[in-house]
């Protein structure tokens, strides 16, 4: 049967096991857009902004454990995306970015909408390749979704000059096999089982897949028989937690509180992550907080297969005892103002079981996640790259992962704003979100940022962190596009509307005044 390259895209996508794409398509990408109506199977999402599609991509990912679809229009379209393709990057997220383009004969024209579109890929990509005719798009497409699912998960951006779709001689490509995770060296393992018996200060530090519920219990066995303590790396992809799992902390985000944390060690072992760095450079401060004189040693990169070496260093220690787990005292509600710890305390307590957590809290959250230890068992979600405008997309993707599982979208105000269009689709797919608003009105995390560098702010710089003037308006904004909402001044206000959130089917948004 005769078809155009984007029919053997869709094709071949469903084949490779992607049958989610997040979209918002323009004029180059309109044969893959029709090509959907004529290929069933294809869920299609639509975003009213790039980036709101990129990182629902990547929420869509870090729950489904396979890579969803987005498509993008041309380089501008996919520089739009940019910010939460560069979290994705960071989180080692599967994706599958389909980029349409000039066609072949019309870029050397210069057309207003010519862009270096490989550039702007390759800095958020593990793959990228430009479709050259309609009969190679099925195997590249095949190729980029193999690329996108090699451990530990990248992303794969497939360029697609229009007339490679609209053009006949489209062929489907079968799915290609996806290599397994690489294991541990044995000699790698050797080493961690030496340093960890020979009495000096260790500290295991995860990160990806480590961070699964099972790897963890066999970290926290190897370092209960050996002296040893575990944390997580400071920002992490999906981390599985509360009752019945493994309390595990993580390096906090302010240098002075990282480096005092880590100043006891002689040494760090790295299990499936890099050497953690602070977020910035500071005047006069470290830019690790791994003390300059400790031994860093590499059991596994992220590509490794986290549960077999954690296993495989249990084993080399003798197997140890499971740890038991431990268990939290009764949960309470917060009471009074709206603070970190009462929020906290609510959380906690009213979290549903295998809720998925979705988390730019910023500043106003830094307590959330120790005091959620023993909360119903849940995923924590982080914004990894830093790029703020995360939240709202991850909590929108997951939830289109994990239908029948609440998503709870911890969001600081000054963030939100940058991706506030996901709510829009929230409503359109009547998604469970849970939406909590930390309304500051401020740029909060700015304020302590120049205490850190040393400035001495004055009216101008301090009038750059405010968002009071005017007032920012979170519920009527998510009632425009659909989702319904109200305010909360103190926390029995807000315990009340978080309870009958959680209790209703589509998405919610609270708006906390703190």
């Amino acid at each position: 049967m005769s078809m155009n390259g984007a029919e053997s895209l869709v094709h071949t996508l469903l084949a490779s096991g992607i049958d989610t794409c997040f979209a918002n398509p323009g004029t180059s990408e309109m044969h893959f857009v029709a090509a959907l109506d004529r290929v069933p199977g294809m869920r299609c999402v639509l975003g009213l902004q790039e980036n709101v599609v990129t990182g629902a991509a990547d929420g869509y990912a870090r729950i489904a454990g396979k890579p969803a679809a987005t498509l993008l229009h041309c380089g501008p379209g996919l520089a739009n995306g940019w910010a939460n393709l560069h979290n994705g990057r960071r989180a080692n997220t599967m994706m599958v970015n389909c980029v349409g383009d000039q066609a072949t004969y019309h870029r050397p024209l210069d057309a207003p909408l010519t862009a270096d579109t490989e550039g702007l890929a390759r800095a958020v990509s593990g793959w990228v390749k430009t479709c050259s005719s309609a009969a190679e798009v099925g195997s590249l497409a095949a190729v980029a979704a193999q690329a996108a699912q090699s451990s530990p998960g990248t992303i794969a951006t497939l360029i697609l000059p229009s007339d490679t779709c609209w053009d006949q001689g489209g062929v489907v490509a079968a799915a290609l096999p996806i290599p397994a995770a690489p294991t541990a060296a044995p000699h790698a393992v050797k080493t961690a089982a030496g340093l960890l018996r020979n009495g000096k200060k260790t500290l295991l530090v995860l990160g990806n897949a480590a961070l699964r519920a099972g790897p963890v219990a066999d970290a926290v066995r190897i370092a209960a028989a050996t002296g040893a303590d575990v944390i997580a790396a400071g920002s992490n992809g999906r981390v599985e937690r509360g009752r019945g799992r493994h309390p595990l902390n993580r390096i906090p985000y302010p240098v002075d509180q990282a480096v005092a944390l880590l100043s006891k060690y002689a040494q760090v072992i790295l299990v499936g992550t890099a050497k953690p760095v602070i977020f910035f450079a500071y005047p006069n401060k470290p830019g690790t907080p791994v003390p300059a004189d400790a031994q860093l040693h590499v059991l596994t990169r992220p590509e490794h297969d986290q549960a077999q070496a954690l296993a495989a260093l249990a084993g080399e220690l003798g197997n140890p005892a499971p740890v038991p787990h431990t268990e939290g005292g009764e949960a309470m509600l917060g009471r009074g103002r709206i603070t970190t710890e009462a929020f906290a305390a609510t959380l906690a307590a009213l979290m549903p079981e295998h809720a998925i957590i979705a988390d730019e809290s910023v500043t106003f959250g830094r307590a959330f996640f120790p005091a959620t230890h023993h909360a119903a068992p849940h995923d924590w979600l982080n914004v990894t790259g830093g790029a703020i405008g995360g939240g709202i997309p991850l909590a929108t993707g997951a939830a289109i992962a994990a239908a029948g599982r609440r998503v709870i979208n911890l969001q600081a105000d000054g963030s939100a704003m940058y991706t506030i269009q996901g709510l829009w689709t929230q409503a359109r797919e009547n998604l469970d979100v849970t939406t909590v608003i930390f309304s500051n009105r401020k740029y909060q995390i700015l304020i302590g940022e120049l205490a850190n560098v040393g400035a001495n702010p004055g009216r101008t710089a301090m009038d750059m962190m405010d968002l009071g003037n005017p007032d920012l308006d979170f519920v009527k904004m998510g009632e425009g596009m659909g989702v319904p909402g109200a305010h909360a001044t103190t926390m029995e206000q807000f315990n009340d509307l978080f309870a009958q959130s959680l209790g209703r089917k589509g998405p919610f948004l609270i708006e906390c005044i703190i």
